[in-house]
């Protein structure tokens, strides 16, 4: 299993961007998905999650700015971001939790699995 993130860049403030990420593989089933961040010198941050069902959380900074969602017949969590401001600025992350695949004889899992970073950077 493998999760592949795009969608990063440069942006002004006030501007917007569109992050996905795909997870790819013999992929039975996914939990929750989630997009955190990393900004330099601070700790990674849990930014939004969704679960299957489609209930989603928000870190209070993003609330109204930032929308997560899902495509479960593509494995894909998404990241729509709204009013960016420099603060936003980090590496975004990608994760899936309760990962079950298909393992040829029978299934494997639940395993959690990381993409591996886009850059959103903000200008002022």
């Amino acid at each position: 299993v493998q999760l592949q993130a795009s969608g990063g860049g440069l942006v002004q403030a006030g501007g917007s961007l569109r992050l996905s990420c795909a997870a790819s593989g013999s992929i039975f089933s996914i939990n929750a998905m989630a997009w955190y961040r990393q900004a330099p010198g601070n700790q990674r941050e849990l930014v939004a999650t969704i679960t299957n069902g489609g209930s989603t959380t928000y870190v209070d900074s993003v609330k109204g700015r930032f929308t997560i969602s899902r495509d479960n017949a593509k494995n894909t969590v998404y990241l729509q971001m709204n009013s960016l401001k420099p603060e936003d600025t980090a590496v975004y992350y990608c994760h899936a939790g309760g990962v079950v695949y298909n393992s040829g004889p029978g299934y494997r899992g639940p395993y959690d699995y990381w993409g591996q970073g886009t850059l959103v950077t903000v200008s002022s």
